[in-house]
């Protein structure tokens, strides 16, 4: 993974001295709120219900193990001795005191790490492929582009007040698992016919309150023109974009109000002023940044182990956890494994400072000292020995975070909802966990099979319900919480927005209506079909008949 160099420690040194500074002398009161509340912002740091939140940047999901580590001793040290994993792949601090924020920032840096542009109209964290570099399915290692992006984008002044905020993806497979379709811009690397390594451009996704996924401007964009092309597509979207509504700011109303094919007139004309520049990349700095992502020393072992098949063989749960939570992986004899972050009764995404360790601990003895988050909420051991999987399973076990559910039902895209943000029309957490405990027989999750939930508690999407095959909203009616139920969406390759089926439903009701979901699907599958597949075979039709019937039924036998 990437290294800090002296000139990358020194100005996420000189920030943290800059915003210690700034929030010393607010808290003495010699800065206003309203001059207090850019700079925070700058810094990740929000203001939320009962406390601040602190966001930390993991560029493109990669941590090493005494990063893992460092998180883990703040959150015991400063905060509630847990920390959240967010869609971005992200870490917030839920609970951190105000004054603390400065120290817990410098402690970080310490372990190369940082907050700065993860909050803010600027552009914030790229995120990428968990299993990048490691994907059987992968093209081009997409890592090295997205340091070089994170690179050209951290401090750049002229994107430090853009209309709206502003986040870029890069995927280097044939699948796509950065979900680059919903993002301002999505970065795909491609092989042109004369076997040319470059990008495949798309401008204009997003989710939120306008949820629209993005289209193709450029079919392929040379790797050393990438970052004059994305200056030319973020200049436009600066000079263009509105600034008078927060609604309307965001660059996707921007393309669909003028068209794909005059976005791109624009972003050609202001290409040429600046294509072949300085910005334009070379081989020796591709070089410089793809030289910290090589391969680990990867032993030369069969490709399939045999202890491994026969601890499968012999173990029903081991061999069920196999199936869902360990992926193939290029190298023989190696695979990756997910952590779920998806136990029953815990909050999707939340993990206790004890079990960083522990994973931390995992990392050093079975991945090469690395540890990967995930746009789903979980944790990633990317380079594990076969031999090394009933192990790896059993430490796990015993943690609370070998829940084999990856993929499945109760697998939940959650944001923290109403119990944490200002924002928020609803609760979120408390329809997962009713959903979690609802849901709770593994045989029934692997006989329904692989389906992706989302809940958001607003508007604001965080929890990306767009995108999920059963998507959930948290609304506000009359200051009551309900919650709008959608389905048909789907992140990767084939990405679609989901269909609203009807009026909202009460949170205690959710349980309910996903069972009559789910048991739509069950009767009208094919064989071998999955959720989506039948949802976009049938319609939303039936499901609507069936949820709205046996609730009026309901509703007639209680108030009889």
């Amino acid at each position: 993974m990437y290294r800090y160099d002296a000139f990358d420690q020194r100005i996420v040194d000189e920030r943290v001295a800059q915003f210690s500074d700034q929030t010393t002398r607010y808290l003495a009161g010699e800065l206003s709120e309203d001059e207090y509340r850019p700079l925070r912002l700058q810094n990740g740091l929000y203001i939320q219900k009962q406390a601040p939140m602190l966001r930390i940047a993991v560029p493109y999901g990669l941590l090493s193990a005494a990063q893992l580590r460092r998180v883990a001793r703040i959150a015991r040290d400063y905060d509630k001795g847990y920390v959240h994993f967010s869609t971005r792949q992200n870490i917030q601090y839920n609970w951190p005191a105000l004054e603390n924020v400065p120290k817990i920032l410098a402690e970080l840096a310490e372990v190369e790490m940082h907050a700065i542009q993860t909050s803010g109209n600027c552009i914030r964290n790229f995120t990428s492929d968990p299993y990048a570099g490691v994907a059987g399915d992968e093209v081009i290692d997409p890592r090295p582009w997205a340091e070089i992006l994170r690179q050209w984008a951290t401090f750049h002044p002229e994107f430090a007040y853009l209309p709206r905020k502003f986040k870029i993806a890069v995927n280097g497979a044939s699948e796509d698992r950065a979900v680059i379709q919903c993002h301002d811009i999505g970065l795909d690397l491609v092989r042109n016919d004369a076997g040319e390594t470059g990008f495949r451009v798309l401008v204009g996704g997003g989710l939120g309150r306008t949820p629209i996924i993005g289209k193709e401007i450029s079919a392929f964009v040379p790797w050393q023109d990438i970052i004059t092309y994305c200056e030319a597509i973020l200049r436009v979207y600066n000079r263009f974009g509105r600034r008078d509504n927060m609604y309307k700011a965001r660059i996707k109303i921007l393309v669909q109000s003028m068209g794909i094919e005059a976005f791109r007139e624009q972003v050609e004309a202001e290409w040429q002023h600046s294509r072949g520049g300085p910005g334009t990349l070379t081989e020796s700095e591709v070089a410089r940044v793809a030289g910290h992502f090589v391969d680990p020393a990867y032993e030369t072992l069969p490709a399939e182990d045999a202890g491994y098949h026969r601890q499968l063989a012999d173990n029903k749960a081991f061999a069920a956890w196999a199936r869902r939570n360990v992926r193939t992986h290029k190298q023989p004899g190696y695979a990756s494994v997910v952590l779920s972050l998806k136990k029953t009764g815990v909050a999707p995404g939340d993990i206790t400072s004890e079990q960083l360790e522990q994973v931390a601990d995992w990392a050093d003895r079975y991945s090469f000292g690395e540890v990967r988050s995930t746009h789903e909420q979980n944790l990633v051991l990317a380079d594990v020995r076969q031999s090394d999987l009933y192990a790896v399973w059993q430490a796990a076990r015993d943690a609370g975070l070998a829940t084999p559910n990856i993929g499945l039902l109760t697998d939940m895209i959650c944001c923290p909802g109403g119990d944490f943000c200002n924002l928020a029309n609803a609760k979120s957490i408390p329809v997962a966990e009713a959903i979690q405990e609802r849901f709770d027989d593994l045989d029934y999750l692997h006989d329904i099979g692989d389906i992706e939930i989302n809940i958001s508690g607003c508007m604001n999407a965080c929890g990306h319900h767009h995108v999920g095959h059963i998507g959930i909203l948290g609304v506000d009616k009359n200051g009551q919480e309900w919650y709008q139920v959608t389905i048909g969406g789907a992140q990767g390759n084939q990405a679609s927005l989901g269909k609203v089926i009807g009026p909202s439903f009460a949170r205690a009701e959710m349980p309910d209506v996903l069972e009559r979901i789910i048991q739509i699907y069950i009767e009208e599958r094919h064989a071998d079909e999955r959720f989506i597949d039948t949802a976009r075979r049938i319609g939303i039709a039936p499901f609507k008949t069936r949820v709205y019937a046996d609730r009026d039924v309901k509703k007639k036998v209680v108030n009889g």
